[in-house]
């Protein structure tokens, strides 16, 4: 039997069974109970030495340029602050600036409006005096020459009175009676 069993399957019966002979009891490598444990130590010892390089290499770059990141907002924020602050500074100095020079510009305006009004009041006064003296110099000229004209009056009506009579009457009338009728005239 050894010789028909060995003879017949001579060349084909070792490649099946170095074919056969890859694997043990056909299942999964990691799920095979025989290699468990010494999966489990690999596995531990590939996790520690994961562990180490990410604790060692990979997390101080990933933390320093989280933290390189909160340095630059935290500066970029105090930098805005400062700018901020310097420019509410600036705008209470421009203001304040610009209520003095409101100030300034009514006092200066105020100033001027009261020199116009004095100097106005002066040139009134100037002006009215001048007016004052004009009007005395033509009230006397009015009453010169109305003194002048009354007393031109009783001569010219005691020639218009003669020459009344005479155009009425034909008579030329004596000077004595005709003053005496325009005085009479005169005195109302």
């Amino acid at each position: 039997m050894a010789e028909s069993h060995g003879g017949a399957k001579g060349p084909t019966a070792g490649a099946h069974t170095e074919a056969d002979g890859g694997h043990h009891g056909g299942g999964f490598p990691p799920f095979e109970s025989s290699s468990f444990a010494s999966q489990l130590v690999s596995l531990a010892i590939f996790f520690v030495l994961l562990y180490v390089i990410v604790s060692k290499l990979a997390l101080p770059r990933v933390g320093g340029a989280i933290e390189a990141r909160q340095n630059k907002i935290e500066g970029d924020l105090a930098e805005a602050q400062k700018l901020r602050d310097q420019s509410d500074a600036a705008l209470k100095a421009y203001e304040s600036e610009l209520a003095a020079a409101r100030t300034r510009a009514q006092a200066i305006g105020n100033e001027s409006r009261d020199k116009a009004n004095a100097q106005a009041e002066v040139e009134r006064k100037a002006l009215e005096e001048q007016l004052a003296a004009k009007l005395a110099g033509a009230e006397k000229t009015i009453a010169s020459t109305r003194a002048a004209a009354m007393s031109n009056v009783r001569g010219i009506a005691a020639d218009a009175a003669g020459q009344i009579v005479q155009q009425l009457t034909g008579v030329v009338p004596d000077a004595a009676s005709v003053n005496a009728a325009v005085d009479a005239s005169l005195k109302g």
